[in-house]
């Protein structure tokens, strides 16, 4: 089963904005990303490509009061050691696969 760690407060515009450059830094670096969820340091292991999402809500006034809210989703798969043993694995040609699989070789 999956962990889910949540955190949620009230910060200024520049202390929000420092929080999304602290994580864009870590994202941004190559490796491991240490990203600071309340309390808590998680670490966690981007892809090269990641799905990036953005979704911005505007509450009108007649359902319960104006309100904005913008949620960003950044996801990715991780890479796991089998993975990585098979792509590494048989590094020759494709040729000299395909007539060892014919039974050539």
């Amino acid at each position: 089963m999956g962990e889910t760690t949540t955190y949620d407060d009230d910060v200024s515009r520049s202390e929000a904005a420092d929080l999304l450059e602290a994580i864009a830094a870590e994202v941004d670096g190559t490796g491991t990303a240490d990203i600071q969820v309340g309390n808590k340091l998680l670490t966690l292991s981007p892809d090269d490509r990641l799905e990036y999402g953005i979704e911005v809500e505007e509450r009108s006034p007649m359902l319960g009061g104006e309100r904005e809210e913008i949620t960003l989703t950044l996801g990715w798969e991780v890479a796991t050691a089998d993975a990585n043993v098979d792509q590494e694995r048989d590094h020759r040609p494709d040729e000299e696969r395909e007539e060892e699989d014919d039974g050539v070789l």
